[in-house]
């Protein structure tokens, strides 16, 4: 899939100067950030949804 977003040029020339020092290509770092935050939200979904179980679980235990 290809997106496109605006930047500010400031916000340019910093992914720039980080993708330069990385020695890889601006798009592909770009894309790696994007992908790195969704895997990233995904597991703090997960544990806070583990979390949520396991509290539940302790509550009916005392309920029941």
């Amino acid at each position: 899939m290809r997106i496109s977003f605006d930047l500010t040029e400031a916000q340019q020339a910093q992914l720039s100067a980080i993708a330069e020092r990385l020695n890889v290509p601006v798009d592909a770092l770009a894309a790696a950030a994007i992908r790195d935050l969704l895997d990233r939200r995904e597991a703090d979904f997960e544990s806070a949804a583990r979390r949520v179980m396991e509290k539940n679980a302790e509550l009916y235990r005392r309920l029941a």
